[in-house]
């Protein structure tokens, strides 16, 4: 057998047949007959053919019935079949043509058009095989340019909210922490009843990814102020609340300058409402109870928890405990209270990360 030819099995109960098929079509391929459609089935557990000549009229098992088989299993059904019949009939070929063959030829066969008609459906399932596997190659391809392009956002948000933090030395890794906190809490909303629905719309990464632009309008803040080692005055606290109209302004620059909308969309919820309050009276907007996006909800309790257990020039850090009480207190005025449901149900997690890396939490300040 020529390894380098195609391999053609010849199924047919007639000798003559199979004798004048193989002698029509050995010089030119590797040709193996048999006389039953058991035989075939049985030859292809162990052996894959690139065409098969099937005869319809057989005895036991017919070709109609054998197709039926082929195109039933997963490693034959891709196999081109074409049959072999004596009836020329448009009905007999119509019924072949539905089980899944790719032509019909009529016996007593012409061995010049036989020849003719195999090697034009050979050349076919080549193209198709080759057009397969370019469109393979081209999902590697994408796949690949994808991942990078992943990638390079990632770099980006991470050195962006490293050159935030590397400004306001005080944050000790705020952004890191918040992110994870976030994390906890959106996998707390999956499995409950008042927000799933809700959640299970967004895209986890998407939102978590972010979660680190929420403070990126800091970078804009004097550092006189940004740095301060003391309470803020009035006028200061103020140029401390611009950094979320800064931020919507860097996300709303991006905007024009791309087509990408949802990640943007997200980062900009989180930076324009990470600070608003569940009565009124945050910043910068006033947005009460529902009119803030369940994100930025979210983001204020990662945001203060984070505050509260982390030191600042003029207060020792809370314990977890005393964070939660003063997080609970503040139920219904800062936080939205069906959050802190939620939020009190894996406070746990909260405090076993806490603990955990105790020692990045030296310097921590956050505005709360």
């Amino acid at each position: 057998m020529d390894i380098g030819q195609k391999t053609i099995f010849l199924v047919d109960d007639d000798l003559t047949n199979l004798t004048i098929g193989n002698n029509t079509l050995n010089p030119y391929y590797n040709i193996l007959t048999m006389n039953s459609g058991a035989r075939l089935l049985k030859m292809l557990e162990n052996h894959t053919p690139d065409l098969i000549l099937l005869d319809v009229e057989m005895p036991e098992m017919s070709g109609y019935e054998t197709i039926r088989i082929l195109k039933s299993r997963e490693e034959t059904r891709d196999i081109p079949v074409i049959f072999l019949t004596g009836h020329s009939d448009g009905e007999s070929e119509l019924q072949g043509l539905s089980l899944g063959a790719i032509d019909y030829i009529i016996k007593p066969f012409s061995p010049p058009l036989l020849l003719k008609r195999i090697e034009v459906h050979l050349l076919v399932e080549s193209q198709k095989k080759a057009l397969v596997n370019f469109n393979n190659n081209l999902q590697v391809m994408v796949d690949s340019k994808t991942e990078t392009v992943v990638e390079l956002k990632n770099a980006f948000l991470t050195t962006l909210a490293e050159l935030v933090e590397c400004r306001d030395d005080t944050t000790g890794e705020h952004i890191g922490r918040t992110q994870f906190y976030m994390g906890i809490l959106l996998n707390a909303l999956q499995n409950n009843d008042a927000y799933k629905n809700e959640v299970s719309l967004w895209d986890k990464d998407l939102i978590l990814q972010s979660a680190q632009l929420h403070d990126v309008g800091k970078i804009a803040i004097r550092d006189v102020v940004l740095q301060k080692p003391g309470r803020l005055t009035p006028e200061e606290f103020d140029e401390i609340k611009s950094h979320v109209k800064v931020g919507e302004g860097v996300i709303n620059k991006i905007k024009k300058i791309t087509t990408e909308r949802t990640f943007l969309d997200q980062a900009e919820i989180l930076i324009a409402t990470h600070h608003e309050k569940w009565d009124g009276s945050g910043y910068p907007r006033g947005l009460k109870g529902t009119e803030i996006p369940l994100q930025g909800r979210l983001m204020a309790i990662a945001d203060v928890y984070d505050a509260l257990i982390s030191k600042r020039p003029y207060k020792n850090a809370f314990t977890h405990e005393q964070a939660i009480d003063i997080i609970t207190h503040d139920s219904g005025k800062h936080f939205d209270p069906g959050l802190i449901g939620v939020f009190l149900g894996i406070s746990g997690q909260f405090k076993e990360f806490t603990e955990s890396n105790r020692t990045g939490f030296i310097n921590a300040v956050e505005d709360y």
